[in-house]
């Protein structure tokens, strides 16, 4: 097979292979290099490298190969890891000024798992300051243009990872959600998102360790490969308290018939403002859903308070993470991660209680609803992408928002619900960009979600309105847009303060 079709293949294939004698970590790490060297910088996916101790750990991942070694699930697969995410060794700065040249001592637990998993760490993917807001943009790095148009964003605050997997550049990526960080970047990228039942993925670095609202989880092309890479990412951790160990495999997963599904949809769960081209685009998939499941319905459900009790649970993880930052060193911190803190100044006690309770109530609801419904489907996104120059969507169907994440309303509703919930990259809309479902399931139900979501993406794998969407590499290719235009301060590579391990921006 030709180098340049490597990245192209599946995980699991690529994985097969590498099993079967017949492929070469090396050989699959050199062809992956070469794609993003000419492909990165039209996106700027992909921030720190590390292609030395990559290619280090490819040599000794083939040598066990080739001694017949017990080989484990992801052995050679090279790895993205969301910039969010602590890497031993390896430039990891958040996106902020004030951490351009931090190199941890140490791997995050969802690092460390998926390299005893077998995966190699390549790069770093790119991510909005300190992670907020939906659009990855930071001074460090720069901006990450959308792989079908770079002029637009890429959504976040895993967009790093998802343009990287949108352009094959590596099999698989990590990333984190809050308010909607894994499901949007898949939905904008045209790429599958998992945000997995809290606890199901260990967060051994999340700050409130009773909180549900954060959660890590995979990312890839594919459904299968969804499932693949999160079965390698489950198991508990005693540094997370929510972390329990899965119930059954994530990978393979069982066959769903999707004549047996009862899917409920709501174009906008009742509050949230969404754009006329994004319901067109959805009322086409819920017709197209119809002849396939055995029922098809409107969702009724209640969740008015949604807005205020996200406001109030966001705003008490920002005080968590960040308080004693803004204290000290306010400058160093984004406009976003400032309006989060800020606003927790006015929050009492009794606000917090009512929002907790008023998340009971919420989560409770659409548990209800899911005994009545397999699946609850709605959109990723209210809008289709939109110039990474403008920081956030101002205003929604002519609503204006409220503050930077309320255009984040469709994904952050599910988050309150503490349901596993999956991007499903469905075709594009009337503008020609991917179109991602939104696909719900129930608390701890996640295999089953992934299961009816590969039926779903299996019905319409011959249907090039509905399938995944592949982007144009010769448009990209004539682009010329400059995503590197917000930086102010370059971070600190090899030779300059960042430590062994750490490689310039590609």
């Amino acid at each position: 097979m030709n180098a340049d079709d490597l990245p192209r293949l599946s995980a699991i294939e690529l994985r097969r292979l590498i099993g079967a004698r017949a492929l070469s970590p090396v050989e699959l790490l050199d062809a992956c290099i070469a794609r993003i060297e000419a492909l990165n910088p039209k996106v700027n996916a992909l921030c720190a490298t590390d292609f030395e101790r990559a290619r280090q750990a490819a040599q000794v991942a083939e040598a066990q190969v080739m001694k017949g070694d017990p080989l484990p699930p992801l052995h050679g697969l090279p790895l993205g890891v969301k910039d969010l995410q602590d890497t031993a060794g390896l430039l990891t700065t958040y996106g902020n000024v004030g951490f351009r040249g931090h190199v941890p001592a140490s791997d995050n637990g969802l690092v460390a798992r998926l390299k005893r998993a077998g995966a190699i760490v390549t790069a770093k993917t790119n991510v909005p300051d300190m992670g907020a807001g939906a659009n990855t943009r930071n001074p460090v790095w720069g901006a990450t243009g959308n792989p079908f148009n770079p002029a637009l964003n890429a959504g976040g605050s895993s967009g790093g990872s998802a343009a990287a997997l949108a352009l094959d550049m590596l099999p698989l990526c990590t990333g984190s959600d809050t308010g909607g960080s894994l499901r949007i970047p898949a939905a904008l990228c045209g790429v599958v998102g998992l945000r997995p039942s809290p606890g199901l993925v260990a967060n051994d670095a999340r700050p409130l360790g009773w909180s549900v609202i954060s959660v890590l989880g995979p990312m890839a092309r594919t459904v299968d490969e969804t499932a693949f890479m999160l079965a390698a990412c489950t198991g508990l951790d005693a540094r997370d308290p929510l972390s329990y160990p899965p119930t059954g495999a994530a990978w393979p997963l069982p066959e769903v018939d999707p004549a047996t599904l009862r899917v409920g949809w709501t174009e906008d769960f009742g509050v949230c403002p969404v754009d006329p081209v994004v319901r067109r685009a959805f009322r086409a998939r819920v017709e197209a859903l119809r002849p396939l499941c055995a029922s098809c319905e409107p969702l009724e459900i209640d969740l008015a308070e949604a807005d205020r009790v996200f406001d109030i649970l966001r705003a008490e993880s920002f005080v968590a993470a960040f308080a004693d930052a803004y204290r000290t060193a306010p400058d160093s911190l984004g406009p976003n991660v400032r309006a989060n803190v800020e606003m927790a100044a006015s929050i009492t006690l009794a606000d917090r209680a009512w929002a907790h309770l008023e998340q009971t109530r919420i989560a409770r609801r659409l548990a209800q609803a899911l005994e009545r419904f397999d699946l609850i489907v709605a959109p990723v996104t209210p809008v289709s992408p939109f110039p990474w120059t403008e920081l956030y969507a101002q205003a929604v169907d002519g609503v204006p928002a409220r503050n930077y994440y309320h255009w984040l309303g469709l994904t952050y509703v599910v988050t309150l619900g503490t349901h596993p919930a999956l991007s499903l990259p469905c075709g594009v809309d009337e503008r020609g960009m991917p179109f991602g479902l939104q696909l719900v399931g129930r608390l701890r139900g996640d295999v089953a979600l992934l299961g009816a979501a590969r039926a779903l993406e299996q019905a319409w794998k011959g249907d090039a309105s509905l399938r995944r969407p592949v982007p144009d590499l010769a448009r990209l290719q004539a682009s010329n847009v400059d995503l590197r235009a917000i930086v102010t301060h370059p971070p600190l590579v090899d030779g300059e303060g960042a430590g062994a391990g750490a490689a310039a921006a590609v």
